[in-house]
């Protein structure tokens, strides 16, 4: 498992007390020496994990043992039939979309992913999608309001993809179709970020009834990195620009931009894939049962004044000369 710098203090304790262990197998020298350091530890990380930093939220957001998209299909639906194309270009691996069951919920999920190591990274273009991939989860979205079936869309995305062929392809078109066709579509929308939301990558997949975000993902216009070269000329910076992004779950509940703060493991998801899934599954049924009693009507017009009332400013009124 990769570890940390906010870690490393953790994994030297728990390397000490599995070295304890060994040595204690036969005899119980170290057992009280072992409970007083696994008492240390138990209060260390919870130090820890309450003073972390925006950027090392960011840092757990990207772990490489954070679960994707995949693990949640695996983990949430008991069936999935994937589907593929957008029936006009190709197939966009950077998205996973199809017919799922959750629970007792008939569902369209799509998810956007990443890839878990070198040659799945690549194939899945490290989740930044293309025009198509868009256009691919509009389809199966259209599909889902055919068959009146909810959509759930998982955002995990470093943003769309910004190479020459995309453009030429209609990238910021195909973006901008999602978001008016989002907001139109007759039928419920479940969103979820479970690790990076970043730009029009993510809002082009992420517009909904509901929005929930696990506790250490981040939703942001651009990447810190990104952030800190356009404003710093310098992306070694990235550490004030998380903080000044105000990307974190609290603050985006705060603005009203998200819903929902889904609890994660302590330390974050990939300590407990687990549970985050149990997690994320259980949010979703319980918005399922709440938005599946609401009229149409209303549906689309409440989602239409969720994302016009976002964004907060203040009118200083008449300036002088």
């Amino acid at each position: 498992m990769d570890i940390l710098p906010h870690e490393k203090q953790i994994y030297e304790y728990l390397k000490t007390i599995e070295h304890l262990k060994k040595q204690s197998q036969d005899t119980p020298i170290f057992h009280k020496e072992i409970g007083k350091l696994e008492e240390k530890l138990e209060m260390l990380k919870k130090k820890v994990y309450a003073e972390l930093t925006p950027w090392q939220r960011v840092m757990i957001c990207r772990h490489s043992s954070r679960p994707h998209t995949v693990d949640y299909i695996k983990n949430l639906c008991s069936s999935f039939h994937e589907l593929n194309g957008d029936r006009k270009f190709g197939n966009d691996q950077a998205i996973i979309g199809g017919l799922a069951q959750i629970g007792e919920m008939k569902c369209v999920l799509i998810g956007q992913e990443k890839g878990n190591d070198t040659e799945s990274r690549i194939h899945h273009n490290f989740g930044m999608l293309n025009p198509e991939g868009f256009r691919k989860a509009m389809r199966l979205m259209k599909l889902a309001e055919k068959f009146k079936l909810p959509v759930v869309s998982l955002l995990d995305t470093p943003g769309a993809n910004p190479r020459l062929e995309a453009e030429e392809r209609g990238q910021g078109w195909a973006i901008a179709e999602n978001l008016r066709d989002m907001a139109r579509l007759e039928t419920p929308i479940i969103v979820v970020v479970i690790g990076e939301g970043c730009s029009g990558g993510a809002l082009g997949m992420g517009v909904g009834d509901v929005v929930g975000m696990l506790e250490h993902s981040y939703y942001s216009v651009i990447s810190p990195e990104g952030c800190a070269s356009i404003l710093w000329k310098d992306s070694t910076k990235s550490v004030d620009a998380a903080s000044a992004l105000k990307l974190n779950a609290e603050n985006l509940l705060d603005m009203k931009i998200v819903d929902v703060i889904i609890n994660e493991p302590l330390g974050g998801a990939h300590h407990d894939p687990k549970q985050a899934c149990e997690n994320v599954q259980k949010f979703i049924l319980e918005q399922w049962n709440i938005l599946k009693n609401v009229p149409i009507e209303i549906l689309l017009e409440q989602r239409y004044f969720k994302f016009r009332s976002i964004g907060h400013y203040k009118d200083k009124g008449p300036q002088g000369p």
